[in-house]
C-alpha cells in the first residue's frame, strides 16, 4: 500500500521561482538575460508564477515598467489572477530578494526542474504506449524522436518573429562579410566547380535527388561526392547502400583513391606498387569521418533513429547518401498495397527527415524506361519512377546522362553530364565531367 509518505511531486523549485521574479521586480533588463537561456512561462511549476511571468513578458514587449503594480494590472486584463490577495503576493515577491547576483542561477534551475518534468512525461508516455500495445516499430521511433527532442531544450519551440530571424541572419551576414573563408567551411559542396555553381552548396534542409537508368554510374558518382565532403572538406558523412555490401563500397572508395582498375581489386591481382598505394589510401580513411550503412531491410523509421544517434554522438553530420530509394523497405507504410503512394510516402518522410535532423539528403533514384522509347536519351523530369512526389518534394534534382550508353561508337565515352533538372532558389543547367571507368572517378574537365 503506497503511503502519502511515498507519493513523490514532480522535480520543482519554488523559491528559485520566486527568486526569478523578484529580480525582475528589482532589475527590468534581467527578462533579456532570461529570454538568452529561453527561459519560458511554460519552465514554471507553480501556474500562478507562469502567469505572472507572461505578464511581465507582455509588459516588457510594449516596453513598460514592471512592477507589483503594472503586473497586478496586466493579470487583471489578461483574467488570470484577479483576486485582491494576488496584490500583496506581488509586494511581497517585491521584497524576497535583495540582490539579484543570483537570479542567473536561479533561471538554470528552474530550465533543469522544467527539463525534469520533460523527462518524466516522456517515460509516462512510453509507459502508456507499452500498455496500449501499439506497434512495436512506431512506439520506438516514438522513444527515438522525444528523447532526440529533449536533448535539443534549448531550441525555440515557438513561433518566431521576423525581427529574431532577421537578427540572426545580420550576424551571420556581417561573419561572411568579416570571414568569408570560415562561412564557407560550414558548408559543404560538391567539389566540382560547375556543379556547385548551380547547387552552391548542400543546404542542411534539403532532400536532393540523384537519378538514373540504371548501369549510368549513380552509386560511383555519389560516392564521389561522399569522399569529396569527407577527405577534402573534412565533414562527417554516412553512406546507406540497400544494393551492395560495405566492403563492395570500400574496395570502390580504394580504386578511386588509390588509382588502382576496380578490376584488379575484384579479381584480386594486385601487385606491390598497388597495395603500397591502397595502403596509403588505408592510413587516409582511417582518420576519416565516414560511415557505411549495408543493411537491406532499412526503412524510414530504423533510418531516422540511426541518423539522430549518429548526430548525437558526432555532434554534427554533413551530409547522408541513401542508394537506393526504390530499394527502402516500406513494410512500415499503410500503402504497402499501392506502390506509388507507398514511395510517394517514403520521398516526403526523407525530406520532413533531412529538416527535423537539419542535414543534406541525397536520395539515389531510378528513371522509367520512358527514356529508352525516345530519340533524345536525356533525362527529364517526368522520367522519374514511381511517383511524382519524388519531384515535389525534392530541392534538387540531379540527373546523369552517359552517351556512351546509348551509343558504343560515340567519340565522347570519357562525358558524363550531370543535368540539374530541378533546383529550388537556384539555377537550372548542366555539368560535364570525365569518368575514368576503370576507378570510379568522376574529373572535372579543364577548359
Amino acid at each position: 500500500m503506497v503511503t502519502i509518505d511515498q507519493l513523490k511531486l514532480p522535480p520543482h523549485h519554488l523559491d528559485a521561482e520566486k527568486g526569478v521574479l523578484a529580480g525582475i521586480f528589482l532589475d527590468n533588463e534581467l527578462m533579456y538575460m532570461y529570454e538568452s537561456i529561453a527561459l519560458s512561462a511554460a519552465d514554471f511549476y507553480q501556474k500562478e508564477h507562469a502567469f505572472i511571468f507572461t505578464a511581465m513578458t507582455q509588459l516588457r514587449d510594449k516596453r513598460k515598467t514592471l512592477d507589483a503594480v503594472t503586473v497586478s494590472n496586466m493579470l487583471k486584463k489578461n483574467d488570470t489572477l484577479d483576486d485582491v490577495w494576488w496584490i500583496d503576493y506581488l509586494y511581497e515577491l517585491s521584497t524576497f530578494l535583495l540582490t539579484t547576483s543570483s537570479c542567473p542561477e536561479y533561471a538554470q534551475i528552474i530550465k533543469e526542474k522544467s527539463t525534469l518534468r520533460s523527462i518524466l512525461w516522456v517515460c509516462q508516455n512510453i509507459i502508456w504506449d507499452v500498455y496500449a500495445e501499439k506497434d512495436t516499430i512506431e512506439i520506438l521511433d516514438s522513444i527515438e524522436k522525444r528523447i532526440f527532442d529533449l536533448t535539443q531544450v534549448d531550441t525555440a519551440t515557438w513561433i518566431r518573429h521576423i525581427k529574431d530571424v532577421l537578427n540572426t541572419r545580420v550576424e551571420e551576414y556581417m561573419e561572411i562579410v568579416d570571414n568569408p573563408a570560415k562561412a564557407d567551411e560550414q558548408k559543404t559542396f560538391a567539389w566540382y566547380s560547375n556543379l556547385d555553381a548551380l547547387l552552391w552548396w548542400f543546404k542542411p534542409w534539403e532532400l536532393i535527388i540523384l537519378a538514373a537508368r540504371p548501369a549510368m554510374g549513380k552509386t560511383a558518382f555519389a560516392l564521389n561526392l561522399l569522399m569529396n565532403a569527407a577527405l577534402e572538406q573534412k565533414k562527417t558523412v554516412a553512406f546507406f547502400s540497400l544494393e551492395m555490401t560495405s566492403e563492395q563500397l570500400v574496395d570502390r572508395v580504394l580504386a578511386w583513391m588509390a588509382m588502382v582498375d576496380m578490376r584488379k581489386i575484384a579479381r584480386g591481382d594486385l601487385n606491390g606498387d598497388d597495395f603500397a598505394r591502397i595502403g596509403d589510401s588505408i592510413e587516409r580513411l582511417w582518420e576519416s569521418d565516414i560511415y557505411l550503412d549495408d543493411m537491406w531491410s532499412t526503412n524510414i523509421p530504423s533510418l531516422k533513429s540511426k541518423l539522430r544517434r549518429l548526430k548525437i554522438e558526432k555532434g554534427n553530420l554533413d551530409m547522408v547518401v541513401i542508394d537506393y530509394l526504390q530499394l527502402m523497405n516500406a513494410a512500415w507504410s499503410k500503402f504497402a498495397w499501392n506502390r506509388v503512394m507507398e514511395v510517394s510516402e517514403m520521398s516526403r518522410a526523407l525530406k520532413e527527415m533531412a529538416k527535423e535532423l537539419e542535414l543534406p539528403i541525397v536520395v539515389l533514384s531510378q528513371l522509367s524506361r520512358a527514356v529508352e522509347q525516345r530519340v533524345d536519351k536525356e533525362p527529364q523530369l517526368s522520367d522519374l519512377r514511381d511517383s511524382g512526389a519524388i519531384e515535389q518534394d525534392a530541392d534538387s534534382v540531379m540527373m546523369m546522362y552517359r552517351e556512351e550508353y546509348y551509343d558504343p561508337d560515340t567519340d565522347r565515352k570519357w562525358a558524363t553530364n550531370i543535368f540539374v533538372r530541378k533546383n529550388r532558389n537556384w539555377p537550372i543547367g548542366d555539368a560535364e565531367l570525365f569518368f575514368q571507368k576503370e576507378n570510379m572517378k568522376f574529373i572535372e574537365l579543364e577548359w
